[in-house]
Order: structure tokens, then sequence, then C-alpha cells
């Protein structure tokens, strides 16, 4: 048996792919969650085989659920879902432990089949995610907004980045707000990692 644990906090959601994956001889949905902090406590209680997440949970983002996980039940595979299915989120998910991704209007099949197959060991990426994440590699901020998060990751703080670069402190906080959006990243320390693990800065 295949045990699973879901996290979703859309609670019909939840409760219909627990349904769904019941329906499966060989799996058993051992735990559901709506919280991205429950995940790691209920994972090692329970010790699934697959980790079903879905990327926006309130409490922990499912990413760094994820990544905490990888840690904490080394064991257990990780299968992310998402509604936004971008690159740079893709590429953030693969970056933590997770084998497994996967819009959330995939054919209940295809779920289905990435749950056997990151069980498995091996990985399960929506194809036109993958196409997207290998075609996007170009970095995604504006000069300044580099020259910005740049300074962000040497300590600087907003102020003292504002009498560098002679801007006013508001626009120095819209250059790094900017930078994390562009970044779908969860904060400005978040928008640094995501920019040294691209080589951007």
């Amino acid at each position: 048996m295949i045990k699973i644990l879901i996290a979703e906090d859309m609670a019909m959601l939840r409760r219909a792919l627990a349904e769904l994956l019941s329906l499966e001889a060989d799996f058993e949905v051992v735990a559901e969650v709506d919280r991205g902090d429950e995940i790691v406590p209920r994972a090692r209680a329970l010790q699934p085989d697959v980790a079903v997440l879905d990327i926006g949970l309130p409490g922990m983002d499912g990413i760094s659920a994820a990544a905490a996980l990888g840690t904490a039940v080394p064991d257990c595979r990780i299968l992310m879902l998402t509604g936004l299915g971008n690159p740079s989120t893709l590429r953030r998910a693969l970056a933590t432990r997770a084998t497994g991704f996967l819009r959330k209007d995939a054919d209940p099949t295809q779920l289905v089949g990435a749950i056997r197959a990151v069980a498995a060991g091996q990985r399960a990426v929506d194809p036109q995610l993958a196409v997207a994440a290998l075609e996007d590699v170009t970095q995604p901020l504006a000069p300044r907004e580099l020259e910005v998060l740049r300074l962000a990751a040497a300590g600087e703080g907003t102020a003292a980045i504002a009498r560098r670069l002679f801007l006013s402190p508001g626009t120095v906080r819209n250059y790094l707000s900017s930078a994390v959006v562009k970044l779908s990243a969860r904060n400005r320390m978040d928008a640094v990692r995501i920019a040294r693990e691209g080589g951007w800065i």
C-alpha cells in the first residue's frame, strides 16, 4: 500500500482528493491537513510514503513545508500541486525534495500515475511546465531591481540602500516588492535566495 498525506486548505477539494485516491486499491490516505505547519508533525507520526502538497497553504507555504518535510521525514516522497503553474514556482519546488509537480487542473489519472511514480522514486512533472521552465531561463528583474536586491543580500537596510543609490526609501521598497513579485518569492529574503540560486546576484 502507498500511504498518502494530503495538504490542501480548501475543504471541498481536500475531501474530493481523498475520496478519489481512496478508490485506488493500492492507495491509503492516512492524513488530511489544511495548514502547512501541520504537515511535518503529522508526517512524523504517520510516516506516509507520499505527501501531496498544495503550494498555497496557510501557516507555512507548501514549498517551505516540502523543504522541512524532506529533512524531517526523508523517506516521504513529495508531489506538489498548484493552481499557478509558473516556471519559477516549479524551479523553487524542485529545489526542495519535491519529485512531482502538477497543476490542480490535471486529469485525475495523471495525478494517480504521478503518485505511483514518485512513490517508486521517479519524477513526475507536468510536461508543459517542464518545457516552460527549461525555456524560461532569462532573469526577470530590471537592472535597478537587481542592484537593490544585491545590496539587500549584502545586509543593507532600506535607508542605507536609498542613500547609496540616491533614491527615496519608498522607491527602494517598491523595487524590492517588485522583485519579490517577479520571482514568485514569499518575501525579500526568499527573493535573495532565488536570485542567488539563479546566479543573478
